[in-house]
């Protein structure tokens, strides 16, 4: 068999084999490509299908050179197979939402097993106990899971820096070093401090932890208050506010510190690598 222009040898773009290395092999031409790409073996494309959709029968694989979508065909199935296709088929598409489902189930039913420890914990076990049961349980349903999400969105109230803001605002200048009070604060006035980026898990952890906290400190500062929702609420109030005071202090000190920085002169060298005058710069420091 004589091959001319008009018809020029066939060449595998896979395995680069040609008509001449086997001539009973199959070929198949399955896009739009020309030219050295355009004929290969109809077995060299089906395991390079079968890399491709990695076990996805009924996936979409094109020619990486001209992007034409490949025509595959299927023989037909029997009854039972396509039932069973169809079914694995749905199964996939939902399992997404199922998941999602039972994340949120999850998420819920903690929220409210969160929110039935968390009465029995301020207003005492028995009386919480006897307060749930004598609840209608639709609002006991709809009213614990709100507890951890309150509790999250008031630990979103960053109060704090309000104040931070104002103490900065009108007493930075008398905070300043001697000599300096003439500058302008180094940080924006806005309250915030380089690397204090509140994280998620930060927020949710210290939103859960604080009915625990309040308990706490209820029992030690709040002895004497007979009633155990009242003591809870008061060390509560007062960790908030003992929390609040230490945190803006460290905050108005963190803003003293930066805008007292200064910047020191670069030390020039010698040749061999000391101070140009080290007796020099000893008397200059000791001068000052």
């Amino acid at each position: 068999m004589a091959f001319t222009e008009e018809q020029p040898e066939k060449h595998c773009w896979v395995c680069f084999a040609t008509e001449r290395d086997d001539r009973s092999a199959e070929w198949v031409s399955p896009c739009r490509c020309k030219g050295c790409t355009k004929w290969i073996h109809q077995s060299c494309l089906q395991r390079w299908l079968d890399e491709k959709l990695k076990g996805n029968i009924g996936g979409t694989v094109s020619c990486p050179q001209c992007g034409t979508e490949y025509h595959i065909t299927f023989p037909k199935m029997g009854p039972l197979v396509y039932f069973l296709q169809q079914i694995d088929q749905a199964l996939s598409r939902a399992s997404p939402f199922a998941s999602v489902g039972v994340v949120i189930g999850t998420v819920y039913w903690s929220a409210v097993t969160y929110g039935a420890v968390t009465v029995m914990q301020v207003v005492g076990h028995k009386k919480g106990l006897s307060v749930m049961e004598r609840a209608d349980p639709l609002f006991l349903l709809m009213g614990l899971p709100t507890i951890p999400v309150a509790l999250v969105l008031g630990k979103m109230i960053r109060w704090e820096d309000c104040i931070v803001r104002l103490w900065q605002k009108y007493s930075y200048r008398q905070k300043l070093l001697p000599g300096r009070n003439h500058h302008l604060p180094r940080i924006p006035m806005d309250g915030t401090v380089p690397g204090d980026h509140r994280s998620v898990s930060r927020t949710l952890c210290g939103a859960l932890v604080f009915p625990s906290v309040a308990n706490v400190v209820g029992r030690l500062l709040f002895g004497l208050v007979s009633s155990n929702l009242q003591r809870t609420a008061l060390g509560g109030i007062a960790f908030v506010l003992m929390k609040g005071a230490l945190k803006i202090y460290f905050r108005q000190q963190q803003y003293i510190i930066q805008a007292n920085r200064h910047i020191l002169n670069y030390p020039e060298r010698s040749p061999d690598g000391q101070g140009e005058s080290g007796e020099d710069d000893t008397e200059d420091s000791g001068d000052e």
